[in-house]
C-alpha cells in the first residue's frame, strides 16, 4: 500500500516553473522597488521557492536583511542576517519609524492586502496606474499625488512606479501597467503562499484514497464471492 501512495504521488507531478511568470516579475518589482517602504510580515523567505527561486537565491537573498534579535551585553537591539525560516518583515524596525519615514502614515502589509483591500487585486493596479498631472487650478492637500482612481482624487503615496524603472531579467518591457499587474499577481500568491502546495496535496490525497476504494471493492467482491459459493 505504501508503494501505491507513492505511485499515486508522482502520478501528479509538481507544478512546473516557468522561466518567467507574472509572480516571479512582480517579486522583481517588489524587491526593487516596493519593499522599501511595505512589508511583508506573514511571507517567508523560504515560501519564495514556491515561485521558482533556488534554496540558494533564497538564503542569498535573506542574508541581505538584518533582523532583530533581542539585545547586547551593553542593553543595545542587535540584529542579525535572515535565514530563510523568517519572515520578509519590514524594512523599518518599528512602525513609529515607519510612520516617521512617511509623513505619519503606515505603509500597509502587502502580506494579505490582495484580501483585505476592498475590491482586491484589480483595485490596487487601478490605483497603481492611475497617477496622472492635476487639472490646472486643481490644488492638492501638502504631500499628496492626483490619482484619478481615489475617491477625492488624491493620495499620500508619490507614484511609485515609473517606465523603464526597472529591468527585468526575461527582458520584458517594463511599462507601469506591466509593473502594476506583475505587482498584482504577486500579492494575490503572498495572499495564499501555499496554495499550490495545498492543491497538489489534495490531488495526491484523493489519489490514494481512489486507489484505495478501488481495491476495497475488488477485495471485498472477492472475499464474499467465495464465501456464496461454499453457501450454496
Amino acid at each position: 500500500m505504501r508503494r501505491l501512495f507513492i505511485a499515486s504521488m508522482l502520478a501528479f507531478p509538481a507544478f512546473a516553473v516557468h522561466a518567467s511568470t507574472p509572480e516571479q516579475r512582480g517579486l522583481e518589482v517588489f524587491r526593487q522597488v516596493c519593499s522599501s517602504c511595505h512589508s511583508l510580515n506573514h511571507v517567508t523567505y523560504a515560501d519564495l521557492g514556491e515561485l521558482g527561486l533556488s534554496v540558494s537565491d533564497i538564503k542569498a537573498y535573506a542574508a541581505q536583511h538584518e533582523i532583530p534579535d533581542g539585545l547586547d551585553d551593553d542593553g543595545d537591539p542587535k540584529t542579525r542576517p535572515a535565514h530563510p525560516s523568517d519572515v520578509i518583515g519590514s524594512p523599518y524596525l518599528t512602525a513609529g519609524m515607519a510612520r516617521m519615514a512617511n509623513h505619519g502614515g503606515l505603509p500597509p502589509d502587502f502580506s494579505r492586502l490582495a484580501m483585505t483591500q476592498k475590491g482586491g487585486i484589480k483595485r490596487i493596479i487601478d490605483i497603481l496606474v492611475s497617477y496622472t498631472s492635476p487639472p490646472e487650478g486643481k490644488k492638492l492637500p501638502p504631500g499628496s499625488y492626483y490619482n484619478t482612481a481615489m475617491p477625492h482624487l488624491h493620495i499620500a503615496m508619490p507614484p511609485p512606479l515609473h517606465d523603464g524603472q526597472i529591468k527585468y531579467t526575461d527582458g520584458t518591457n517594463a511599462t507601469v501597467p506591466q509593473m502594476a499587474h506583475d505587482v498584482g499577481a504577486f500579492l494575490s500568491w503572498a495572499a495564499h503562499p501555499h496554495l499550490h502546495t495545498r492543491h497538489r496535496t489534495g490531488l495526491f490525497v484523493l489519489s490514494y484514497l481512489a486507489i484505495l476504494s478501488g481495491f476495497l471493492f475488488v477485495l471485498k467482491r472477492r472475499v464474499w464471492t467465495g464465501r456464496t459459493k461454499r453457501l450454496r
